[in-house]
């Protein structure tokens, strides 16, 4: 007779340890990026008057750096991606074959832990098919974090959204040239408009207003102990 009467007990327990094991605490999902990874993101600019654009993006971490190569969808004569070099120290380098322009964050890079420091964690929500954390700090206004893998799926940055295609941890790009901004990043010798005057295209202009709107960010705003 007993072991009927704890039946709907014994059931009940089992189903909040399922419902426990689905719903880990906001700090299983503090995981640290990996320390270098490749990602391919998506942004659709299409309400601005631009294009969809498709990124490379390359973080190394031991190395101090992190790369996007921004490519246009159908772009005009086939011109290679604008290229953004971003550095430890606060500077980065955006630049094409026509110009460049030069910038001084008040922060370097994002460093891997960034989420255990300092950074909001606002609960769950489901973006582009996948149930996420989501997360804010003072450079992502939302960043969706999958909960069952912890890749991230998508993030505002800037005021733009962008959507992970790929992600693959231990990406390296070892081609020194690509990382490499050309002399005229330090010359002065080509520092035009050219990066982020292309009628039509949109997304260079937005990639280089939003930096300039973040370079100009208070310091006080966006600190990271390296």
């Amino acid at each position: 007779m007993w072991p009927l009467l704890l039946l709907p007990f014994l059931l009940a327990a089992a189903a909040n340890a399922s419902a426990a094991d689905a719903e880990p605490p906001p700090a299983a999902a503090m995981a640290p990026w990996p320390e270098q990874f490749h990602a391919v993101v998506v942004t659709n600019l299409t309400a601005r008057g631009g294009r969809l654009e498709v990124i490379d993006l390359y973080y190394d971490w031991p190395r101090g750096r992190d790369l996007n190569l921004v490519r246009l969808q159908l772009p005009d004569g086939g011109e290679p991606p604008l290229r953004n070099v971003e550095w430890a120290n606060g500077t980065a380098y955006v630049f094409d074959a026509a110009s460049c322009r030069t910038f001084q964050f008040a922060v370097g890079l994002l460093p891997p832990d960034w989420k255990a420091r300092g950074a909001a964690y606002l609960g769950r929500a489901r973006v582009d098919g996948f149930d996420c954390h989501v997360w804010s700090n003072f450079l992502f206004a939302l960043y969706y974090e999958d909960v069952a893998t912890g890749r991230p799926v998508a993030w505002n940055f800037m005021g733009m959204e962008r959507h992970v295609l790929s992600f693959e941890p231990g990406g390296v790009l070892e081609d020194a040239s690509m990382w490499q901004a050309p002399a005229y990043c330090f010359d002065g010798s080509n520092d035009g408009d050219a990066a982020d005057g292309v009628d039509g295209q949109g997304s260079r202009a937005d990639l280089v207003n939003s930096m300039i709107r973040f370079a100009g960010a208070p310091a006080a705003a966006a600190s990271f102990d390296q």
